[in-house]
């Protein structure tokens, strides 16, 4: 399983809010946030706009680059430092994160779980009909689950590796951020690598990221299988999302989930919520 955190303006959060989940649940941002692409940083073409944000001057129009602020989109601003949409993106987010929740990283996750699904049930022509959970039975007209569930009724659609990674030491150059040491136990800390697998071989799909962290006490290799639904919904009334993939947040599951929604209840969900209505836990 990838462990995935929250996007602070993202999806899920919004649909926590919406269904009021976030009465019970406290949120922690997490203090520092590292992009590694393909082996390299965008550090330059990042530093060039983050250096024209500090520099910039209301009344200083050389500081301005040929901007009128007041007439273009941020998007505009971002894309003329040349970054790629998975930055623009990352930035956006953490802009949001900034102005509720007065941290500068993305990414917020709660500070405890919430249950599994239970078990589905059917009836002699293969249609969803019960959900059975703690010897307690509730009947149902449609089932929605993830694929581990109902194995049969799903298709392989992709790979991903995945390490564990044991280490008596935080990461290099993350200036040792909470972030890094989330998993830490007993002056040991748990790093977690994944990408998406083109072969059967972990340690080589891993091996630029795992370079990163060295040296690592241990490493705990695996690949597992991401699915899809193949099931005619229509005659067993299931709804299966699609498997966790290998990005650190919730933004593709959610979408998935949106998606399902629509499909089942026939109208769009309303993603407009005050963000205030999330709290966050200050360490």
């Amino acid at each position: 399983m990838i462990p995935k955190f929250n996007i602070a303006n993202g999806g899920l959060v919004r649909v926590l809010i919406h269904i009021n989940v976030t009465k019970y649940l406290n949120f922690k941002v997490v203090d520092g946030s590292f992009v590694y692409n393909k082996g390299k940083f965008e550090k330059h073409r990042a530093r060039k706009f983050f250096i024209y944000v500090q520099d910039y001057e209301d009344n200083d129009p050389k500081s301005h680059e040929g901007l009128d602020l007041t007439k273009v989109a941020t998007r505009e601003v971002i894309v003329k430092y040349g970054l790629e949409d998975d930055m623009i993106d990352f930035i956006g987010h953490a802009l949001v994160s900034l102005a509720c929740f007065q941290r500068g990283s993305p990414y917020i996750y709660p500070l405890y779980g919430l249950a599994e699904l239970p078990q589905v049930e059917f009836d002699e022509n293969g249609k969803a009909i019960n959900v059975t959970s703690k010897r307690e039975t509730v009947r149902c007209k449609k089932a929605i689950c993830d694929p581990s569930y109902l194995p049969n009724k799903v298709k392989k659609v992709g790979k991903a590796a995945h390490a564990i990674c044991i280490m008596s030491h935080p990461i290099p150059d993350t200036s040792d951020s909470h972030s890094m040491k989330l998993f830490c136990h007993i002056r040991k800390c748990i790093i977690f690598v994944s990408t998406e697998a083109k072969t059967d071989n972990p340690e080589m799909e891993l091996k630029a990221g795992i370079y990163l962290l060295s040296p690592v006490d241990e490493i705990l290799y695996d690949i597992y299988n991401i699915y899809m639904h193949k099931n005619n919904k229509e005659d067993d009334h299931c709804f299966i999302s699609i498997s966790y993939d290998v990005t650190t947040h919730f933004k593709t599951t959610i979408q998935n989930v949106i998606a399902m929604y629509s499909k089942i209840i026939g109208k769009i969900f309303d993603l407009s919520v005050d963000l205030s209505a999330a709290s966050v836990v200050v360490e």
